[in-house]
């Protein structure tokens, strides 16, 4: 496995423009109120980094790992996600969530079917259904039904990055813990929108929603560069 300062010195100078365009997004702290193309610039700049990240790895690399094509894509429809929510207030949430549906397919098919891990799927399963049980109360209309589908994709997608984890085999690498991390502050970041949204107003919200939804991010795409490190592994052996 590579090692985590290995991993520092390879990869963390090639996100430092990610964490230089989140802090820009945490001081300037925008008002939502007023939605704008500037503000909907800044929210998207951390994720626009991560799309220099993955294609500073070269494009010979995206090309021989769909995994890591398919996480670049995934990141192109969360921008595009994000700058739907922007317009939120003015009828454009369910385009916003039609687009981070599509990342969490497109994620779900990066991290792969195999291991299965039937338990990881059952606690997912678990964890999903009680929060559509919490949130159903509150939903009416076309969000009853799409909530749910949401919840669905959002979930598989948390399964299928943890499932890869085996832990208890000894059989995990760095960037499939990362992966793991992704998904379930990803879910922390949705599930805390749709109480926000639905529900009643939680203090906060768009800070932990933010910090949440910008550290998945960063932890999905560098689960793409495993493949990458692990060549370099083998041919120092």
């Amino acid at each position: 496995m590579v090692s985590p300062v290995t991993v520092v010195k390879s990869e963390g100078p090639k996100l430092v423009p990610f964490f230089k365009a989140t802090c820009v997004y945490f001081v300037l702290w925008l008002p939502t109120s007023s939605p704008s193309w500037f503000s909907a610039l800044i929210k998207c700049l951390p994720i626009f980094c991560l799309w220099v990240f993955l294609l500073a790895h070269g494009f010979s690399f995206l090309g021989a790992h769909s995994s890591a094509r398919k996480i670049l894509a995934g990141l192109i429809f969360s921008a595009l996600g994000d700058a739907f929510l922007i317009w939120q207030e003015q009828g454009y949430f369910i385009h916003g969530l039609l687009m981070f549906a599509i990342t969490h397919i497109l994620y779900s098919s990066a991290f792969g079917m195999k291991p299965l891990n039937v338990r990881a799927g059952l606690v997912i399963t678990a964890v999903s259904s009680l929060s559509y049980m919490l949130l159903y109360p509150y939903l009416s209309g076309p969000f009853t039904y799409l909530v749910a589908v949401y919840i669905a994709l959002i979930g598989f997608m948390g399964w299928r990055a943890i499932a890869g984890l085996q832990l208890a085999n000894d059989l995990w690498t760095w960037t499939k813990l990362s992966a793991c991390l992704g998904a379930v502050l990803f879910m922390v970041s949705d599930l805390t929108i749709a109480v926000n949204k639905f529900c009643f107003p939680v203090p906060h919200s768009r800070a932990i929603i933010m910090a949440t939804y910008y550290a998945a991010q960063m932890l999905i795409a560098l689960s793409a560069v495993e493949c990458q490190d692990v060549e370099v592994a083998r041919k120092r052996t």
